[in-house]
Order: C-alpha cells, then sequence, then structure tokens
C-alpha cells in the first residue's frame, strides 16, 4: 500500500502557468473539450503538451495493483450489503482511476476531506478497508484517526467536506506551510465532491473562500454524470472545469477514466498550491457503472447503451492492455494480484461478520476532546435509563 515513487514531468512543466489559455486549448480527444489524457481506452500511450510526464514499470504496476484491489474492495463491500451484512454501501465501480491517481499524487502532509464514496483514496492513505465497513455497517461512525492518515471522516452532508477542506487549508496557510519551498513541509488539501455536489451553495461558497484567500486546496470533483437519477445536462450548460474561471482559479478537465492522466494532473495542480499559487478545479470526468447507492436502480434512468459504451473504456483494461503490449508484465504477476485480491476479499468478509455491535452508551464518547458538563449529565441520565431495564447493557 506504499505510494508509487514520484514520477518527473518534462521539461514542458506541470500546466497551470499565469496565461490560464495555455490550459484551456484544443481539444484533446473524446470526452468533451480540453481532455487531458496520457493513456487511450485502447491502451495506447499518448502525451500532452502541458501535463505529460514519465512513468516507471514500478509505477505502473502500482496503479494496476491498486486499481485491482480498490475495485475488489467495492465488489466485496456490494456482495456484503445483499447478504445484510451492510445497511448500505456507495459503489465506486468505473472510478478507480480517478480515485488512485488522485490519491497517489498526495505526499504524506497532504490533508483529504472525502465524500462517502472515496474508497480508493482511502486505501492509498493506508486506511484500513474495514474500518470503511464499519461505517456501512453502522457499527461506528467513521472508526479511523483522520489525524493519523490525513484522511477525514467520510462526509455524508453533500457539499459540506469542501467548506471544512478550505478552512483547514486556510489554516495550513497561516501555520505558514505553504510557499517555504520545503518539499517535506509544504502542504496542500483535497477535497472530494461530485458532479451533483456542484449544484450545491456549499461548494461554491468554498470556491470563493478559496478564491479570496488563496487557500492551498485542490477541488476534485468525479464527474460520474449522475447525481443520483439527475443527468450532467441538467446541472450545467457548460463543462464543470470551467466555473473555475468565473471564481477566479483555473480548471481543467482530465479523462478520469485515465490514472496516469489523473495521477500528472493532481499532482501539478497540488504543487501549484503547496507553492502559494492558489486553488485548482479539477474535474474528473468519469462514468458511474453502478447504482448511486446499493439502494438505488440505475435501470430506471439511465440507457444500457451508454453503460456498454463507458464499459470499453473500463480503467482498468487500459492499464492492462498497455503492460502486456509492453512486456511489463506476465502471467505470473496477473495471477499474483488475484490472489491477493482473493485475499484481501476474504479479509473483508470475515472482517465485517466479525464486527461487535457497539454499546448503546458508545454514543457519547469522542464527541468532544473533553468532556462538558452537559455531556456528562446526558451520559449519566442515559445509563440510568438503560439500567431500568432488565439484562440491559450500558
Amino acid at each position: 500500500m506504499n505510494a508509487p515513487p514520484d514520477a518527473s514531468s518534462t521539461a514542458n512543466g506541470p500546466g497551470f502557468g499565469p496565461d490560464l489559455a495555455e490550459v484551456f486549448g484544443p481539444s484533446q480527444g473524446a470526452g468533451g473539450p480540453e481532455l487531458v489524457q496520457l493513456l487511450t481506452p485502447e491502451g495506447e500511450r499518448v502525451h500532452h503538451p502541458e501535463f505529460d510526464m514519465d512513468f516507471s514499470a514500478e509505477q505502473l504496476r502500482g496503479f494496476y495493483r491498486d486499481m485491482v484491489l480498490t475495485r475488489r474492495i467495492d465488489t466485496e463491500a456490494t456482495a456484503l450489503q445483499r447478504h445484510g451484512e451492510l445497511g448500505i454501501w456507495a459503489q465506486l465501480l468505473g472510478q478507480e482511476a480517478a480515485q488512485i491517481g488522485a490519491g497517489r499524487a498526495l505526499r504524506p502532509q497532504d490533508y483529504v476531506f472525502p465524500t462517502y464514496r472515496e474508497h480508493g483514496v482511502a486505501w492509498c492513505r493506508g486506511l484500513d478497508p474495514l474500518k470503511l465497513l464499519g461505517l456501512f455497517r453502522g457499527v461506528d461512525h467513521g472508526g479511523w484517526d483522520a489525524a493519523e492518515v490525513n484522511f477525514g471522516q467520510y462526509t455524508i452532508v453533500i457539499g459540506a467536506q469542501t467548506l471544512h477542506a478550505t478552512g483547514y487549508a486556510m489554516g495550513i496557510q497561516r501555520d505558514g506551510d505553504v510557499g517555504t519551498g520545503d518539499a517535506e513541509r509544504d502542504a496542500a488539501v483535497v477535497a472530494h465532491f461530485g458532479d451533483g455536489a456542484s449544484s450545491q451553495g456549499d461548494v461554491n461558497e468554498a470556491f470563493i473562500f478559496a478564491a479570496s484567500y488563496n487557500a492551498p486546496v485542490v477541488f476534485f470533483c468525479q464527474n460520474n454524470q449522475w447525481a443520483i437519477s439527475e443527468p450532467i445536462e441538467r446541472q450545467t450548460r457548460i463543462p464543470l472545469y470551467q466555473r473555475a474561471l468565473g471564481f477566479g482559479f483555473p480548471g481543467v478537465r482530465v479523462d478520469g477514466n485515465d490514472v496516469l492522466a489523473t495521477y500528472a494532473v493532481t499532482q501539478a495542480a497540488l504543487q501549484r498550491a503547496r507553492d502559494g499559487q492558489g486553488p485548482t478545479l479539477v474535474e474528473a470526468y468519469t462514468y458511474r457503472m453502478g447504482a448511486h447507492t446499493t439502494t438505488d436502480d440505475p435501470t430506471r434512468y439511465r440507457l444500457s447503451d451508454d453503460v456498454e459504451s463507458w464499459k470499453l473504456k473500463d480503467p482498468i483494461a487500459r492499464v492492462e492492455v498497455y503492460l502486456r503490449r509492453n512486456g511489463l508484465v506476465d502471467d505470473t504477476f496477473m495471477a499474483e494480484i488475484a490472489a491477493e485480491a482473493d485475499d484481501l476479499g476474504h479479509t473483508l468478509r470475515e472482517g465485517c461478520k466479525a464486527m461487535p455491535d457497539p454499546l448503546p452508551s458508545a454514543i457519547f464518547e469522542h464527541v468532544y476532546a473533553e468532556e462538558t458538563e452537559e455531556l456528562r449529565l446526558q451520559r449519566e441520565g442515559f445509563a440510568a435509563y438503560q439500567a431500568s431495564f432488565e439484562g440491559a447493557h450500558a
């Protein structure tokens, strides 16, 4: 679960120059205007004038492994929900490249504010996926130490995390951890959200604050084209990344099914933030292959032809084609990854079912750093109420 080694950018630099017109150049292939792409759906390596990078064989194999294991987390969790072991699950099927590319571009000191679907980013931050399942099983409210992995708690309120991210980024700025030139000190923040959240007031307010205070934050929008049942066409008349211009900072659209391009663009945006150049909006243009959550039925509102066409753009398949075509992997490597995925699936199944139910009194824990008098009285009153029942457990 270690991050792949940093790739080096070309002499042209990582884009986001002072002339924004250079970033918003000619169209770059299918997927709308100005799509940054480094690996086509057919597994062909292409180059981009602003965001090109060199990737080692080790790095490419690492991306492939991360995406395969992340997909296995998703499929196992979906199966667990269908068997009644989870209350709900938010699927990421088809969005593995967007999440792994963004997650692997982070440095240890960077901080992530996720939605409830960033299972791949959580994997990149070293978070035990069983802790994700605890939340969806309902045995805790998010059982990980956010400060330990610099990965915040999942956010259910749509778009709220963008304000949290902007405030945290302003704090980093005031702590003097931006623009020092020290690679181990300078930090940035990433706020993940979906295309549906882009219509929320919180997100637009976060844009205003980030632009006004030049906050070191990257707004990473996974545009999977469906806000539950609402298509992207009902949310915007322009590509989402172009909205950034109205707030005074750059935006870029990247092929969200291309892990190489997503990594390169996110790394450039993060470095821009760390250098003190302010926020960036990254729109990862992808597709939600599964349902919004396991309570959703996407067959009621979208065409199967669209899903079939996006299967041809599968983020994992294109990397596998490139690796095999260039002799960077063999059958032994693929078998090892498959076996690792099977082991992970077994661990998730058994670990999830073994999770103990929490004590009712656990709701009063981890509310404040120091217990308030009001909370103490509430806890004691609840304990007395519980004790009034025969055989009750606190």
